[in-house]
Formats: C-alpha cells, structure tokens, sequence
C-alpha cells in the first residue's frame, strides 16, 4: 500500500566527499517527494561518528544539493544551522532512552571483541561471543542486541564500544522522531533496514514498522564494485570543480527508474 503524502528523507554522512551513487539516491528520494501531493523531503545528516567527520565533508553536502538543484522542507539550510540546531549531537536522549529500553528488556550484552577477532568468521558473529561475562556499565564494552539464529545481522552493535549509540538505533530513533512514512535506500543497505525494523519490533514502535522501504541497485565502478566516500570514488565535488554538468547524475538516474 502507498503511503499518502510521504515523508522522505536523505541522509548523508559527512565521512567523505559524496559520490554518484549518493547523487543518484539523493535525486530518487527528491524526485519522490516532489511527484507525490503532499510529499516532504528531510535533510538528515548523520554525523555521530565523529572521527570521520570533518567540515569540508559536512559543507560538500550542501554544495551537491545545490549543484544538483535539490530542495528539501525541513532539515538544515547551512552548515552552521546544521552544527547549531540539527547535529545528531542534539538527540543523544533519544538514542540512549531506546538503549535503556532494550537494556531492561535483558535484550543486550556486551562484548570487547575488536574487528580482529571477528575477522574469521567473514561477518557471523559467534553465538559463544555472546557469553564474555562483562557488564554493560564496564568501560571500553560495546553493547549487542541477541538476535534470533541466522538473522542476516547477527548479534549487531546499538553502542559502540567509545560509547556513542550506533547507525542502527540511532536511524530508527530519528526515522520516528521526524515521522518518516518512505524510505529509498541503496540495496547495500538492506541488512540494515532488517536490523532496524528488528530493533523498532523491540521498542514496540509501530510508527516505524509501517514505514515503505525500498531498495535500488547500486551505482559501482568500472570494474563493477561498489562505490565508497572514504575510498573517495568519483566524488561529485571533483565533477563540480571541473565545470562538469549535474546531466550526468540525471542520466545516469533513468537507469533507475
């Protein structure tokens, strides 16, 4: 069923200069918004992983938007709004009162595994990890939500081990407070929107359960892989600086609709 008057967003993450593959998303969830009545775009930047970020990144954001020629209804209008009003930074409570929800639900555990050690199991986290015996309130702990046997995330991180909530409580919890009812993301990301939708189930949060997510191929490079803002793949900042033309983003856009 469609979604009357959808609420969509686009969500970068200042880790790098964007990509084409973030132009094309950005241009299907515009182009959404604007063909639908009633249809708003929110300018959500995800900016808690703050080791990656960095001002150029945030600020190159904005440049694309405007080079693509994309408006959106609510959201920041500059970096310095962005930084001032709309940084994740602002609804850390949100995130953490999620967290504590799962916590009193015996759902969590933790876990000091580094990338490491999990390296060779290639992504399935071993149920035996689950039992390292340390407290949630112990320094330097991730903390992982249990997931049923062969969930396609497996026991996925909600807090990182510095602390600060993780991409997946920290999308849902935003994707609620904003009241989004759409969501066009990369196929990438499909893991992703079952973790989250796992996570919504656990809160008992409706709201995002009956959000529309879809998932669109993705733009790779010539030797077919998928393309990355902190490999700095085709970034579209060097495109602008060398006078090129958004049309190629647009045309390379048919491909997907």
């Amino acid at each position: 069923m469609t979604n009357l008057n959808p609420q969509l967003r686009i969500a970068p993450t200042p880790s790098g200069f964007l990509h084409l593959g973030n132009g094309v998303n950005f241009l299907l969830n515009w182009q959404e918004a604007r063909k639908s009545p009633g249809g708003k775009l929110l300018l959500r930047i995800d900016d808690l992983d703050a080791e990656r970020k960095r001002p150029e990144f945030v600020e190159d954001i904005f440049e694309t938007l405007d080079w693509l020629g994309i408006d959106w209804d609510e959201g920041p209008k500059s970096a310095e709004d962005f930084e001032k009003n709309w940084s994740q930074q602002h609804r850390l409570s949100l995130y953490f009162n999620a967290l504590q929800i799962l916590r009193e639900q015996d759902l969590l555990f933790g876990c000091r595994k580094s990338r490491a050690d999990l390296a060779p199991f290639f992504g399935k986290y071993p149920p035996e990890f689950r039992h390292q015996n340390l407290s949630l309130d112990e320094p330097d702990v991730a903390w992982r939500i249990k997931t049923p046997t062969d969930f396609p995330l497996p026991d996925f991180v909600v807090r990182r081990r510095d602390g600060v909530p993780a991409y997946q409580i920290a999308s849902v919890c935003d994707d609620v407070f904003f009241k989004i009812t759409k969501i066009i993301r990369g196929e990438d990301l499909l893991q992703s929107s079952l973790a989250q939708r796992f996570i919504a189930e656990k809160l008992g949060w409706d709201d995002f359960l009956k959000i529309e997510i879809l998932h669109h191929p993705l733009v790779k490079n010539e030797v077919g892989e998928k393309l990355s803002k902190s490999a700095g793949a085709g970034s579209l900042r060097a495109m602008r600086m060398a006078g090129e033309s958004p049309q190629v983003v647009f045309d390379l856009l048919e491909k997907f609709i």
